[in-house]
Order: structure tokens, then sequence, then C-alpha cells
């Protein structure tokens, strides 16, 4: 039996909460379009918006901005 194939198109996924609470458009901004921003390729290209949420190097070592991430540095050393 011959006949066509066609694959079939999905919605996207649901989306995703910000991993920031939000405490103001100041906030937001810091974490957006900086210069060392990489995209992850492993993302939809709707996500490259330059959030660093979406940067390859986010919460990594790599990252030269790690400690605007970490809120409290003293509650991950050990007791």
């Amino acid at each position: 039996m011959r006949g066509t194939f066609r694959v079939p198109i999905h919605p996207p996924g649901p989306a995703r909460p910000p991993p920031f609470p939000d405490e103001g458009e100041d906030d937001e901004e810091k974490f957006t379009n900086r210069p060392c921003y990489e995209f992850n390729g492993r993302l939809g290209p709707s996500f490259n918006d330059r959030h660093c949420r979406h940067c390859r190097h986010y919460l990594t070592a790599r990252c030269p901005h790690l400690e605007d991430f970490l809120d409290d540095v003293e509650d991950l050393s050990p007791e």
C-alpha cells in the first residue's frame, strides 16, 4: 500500500516558571542581555530571548557572573 506520510505537528509545551521570584523590573533586567550570553543550543530557537536562564553557561562554573545568581553563599558552606 502506498501513500503519503505526514509528520505530526505538536504544539509547544507548557511554559516554565522563571527560576527567580519576581521582585521588580530591575531584577528582570539584571539577568537579561549580558555580553557573556551564549544561547543553549539544546533549547528550541523560540527560547533565544537573551535571558540568562537560556544561556549555555547558566548556573555552571563557566558562568562569569555565578555569584549574582547565588543569594547567600554562606548557606552553601558546610557547618
